[in-house]
């Protein structure tokens, strides 16, 4: 059996804003794989550089520096193959080849081993046999909306559901309880890069109308629908201040944790993914002393990384961290992270960009590291393959159907 790579083709396509993509096809004798980059609007500081220069000079670097030193590699060694991507960059940041082409690069390697392998891709990546819940948005605003809430995503996850099609359908029960609400109200009505609803509505407000449609929700399917939030905090900080628009607030450091700490309590919220500014150590670690049940998710301030996530670990700032592979750049290094987190007691959630592809690999990484959930929307097409995907990995492996 021949496991070398024989090939590969890189080229630009679409995401779901309309922005160009990178995306990767490794071909061997007897195996292909094939992943596209997704990219984000919210972007944390410490991530890697999605596309340093644009997608077109991502690919002339990868033609030139990435395909002659892979062609020839065993396709199932991992670890070499995203050495040779660092190498080749030679940054630690991905600053030459970018996160993004590096990511796809890496993850089409893993799909084509585990092609030759006759695995699927969650298969080599590891041991989960859980389905992740949906973490979906319901209301959008922040950097992904216009006209909308000064709060970048309002969320909800059915955290009761033993089921696939039980968690889809309560969130999906929320998503229409939550526009004909809004309808009603008489407001004017969109929908932001996630398919979540835009509305101009104080933080109070939006929390008032999503908690009323998961009672309705959870009334009607018989799964509990909990409330979370992504406050991208680090969006709002402006000159040592939180500065929210709509809701007319400007608070200093204390300021916003006492508000994070007023709307949990007063919501009954579950989940809250940056909270803080994405250096705010020691304020992640108050929140979370204080914050009793509720997930305290990192997302800016670790950015899937290891050396970020340590440093966390030491402050016992969040409880939870996102996992978003473009982030960090290499499946070798998402692996790092994740098994660092679990080994210390954190709650890994995956999740999709506000700017996405078709490519379902998310899915694979959200079962393989038996993540509590998948975040990404239940509505949209892009959104709509990653839990389609999830329902064929539960098929294949008898669970959760």
């Amino acid at each position: 059996m021949d496991a070398r790579i024989k090939s590969m083709k890189l080229r630009k396509i679409l995401d779901s804003r309309g922005n160009f993509s990178f995306e990767c096809e490794i071909v061997g004798e007897s195996f292909f794989g094939r992943s596209s980059a997704p990219s984000g609007a919210s972007v944390g500081k410490f991530e890697a550089v999605a596309y340093p220069k644009g997608v077109d000079a991502s690919i002339k670097f990868a033609t030139e520096k990435v395909i002659p030193k892979l062609t020839g590699v065993d396709v199932r060694e991992q670890k070499k193959i995203d050495a040779i991507l660092r190498e080749a960059d030679g940054s630690d940041n991905f600053s030459s080849l970018g996160g993004n082409a590096a990511i796809a690069i890496s993850i089409a390697c893993a799909k084509a081993s585990a092609k030759l392998q006759g695995k699927q891709l969650f298969e080599i990546l590891g041991k989960g046999r859980w389905f992740p819940l949906p973490l979906s948005k319901m209301i959008g605003g922040g950097k992904h909306a216009i006209n909308a809430c000064d709060i970048q995503e309002f969320l909800v996850f059915p955290s009761t559901a033993k089921k696939i099609y039980p968690a889809l359908q309560a969130n999906l029960s929320v998503h229409k309880k939550v526009k004909e609400k809004l309808k009603k109200r008489g407001v004017t009505l969109g929908r932001d890069d996630e398919s979540g609803w835009v509305v101009k509505l104080t933080s109070e407000d939006a929390l008032g109308i999503l908690s009323e449609a998961c009672g309705e929700a959870s009334s009607e399917t018989g799964v509990k629908v909990e409330m979370g939030l992504d406050m991208a905090a680090s969006s709002l900080f402006e000159g040592g201040k939180y500065v929210y628009n709509v809701d007319g607030r400007k608070l200093d450091e204390g300021g916003q944790l006492d508000f994070v700490m007023e709307l949990i309590k007063n919501f009954k919220l579950s989940y809250v993914e940056d909270g803080l500014h994405e250096e705010d150590f020691e304020g992640f670690a108050e929140l979370t002393s204080k914050a009793g049940k509720c997930l305290i998710c990192g997302d800016d301030i670790f950015v899937t990384n290891k050396k970020r996530l340590e440093e966390g670990v030491k402050a016992h700032a969040c409880n939870s961290l996102i996992l978003k592979p473009n982030q960090i750049g290499t499946l070798t290094q998402l692996d790092e992270t994740a098994k660092y987190a679990k080994e210390n007691g954190y709650t890994c959630i995956a999740s999709h960009r506000s700017g996405e592809t078709c490519d379902p690999a998310i899915s694979h990484i959200a079962v393989a590291y038996d993540c509590k959930m998948l975040k990404t929307n239940v509505v949209g097409g892009e959104r709509n393959t990653k839990f389609n995907e999830i329902i064929r990995i539960g098929e294949m492996i008898g669970k959760w159907i």
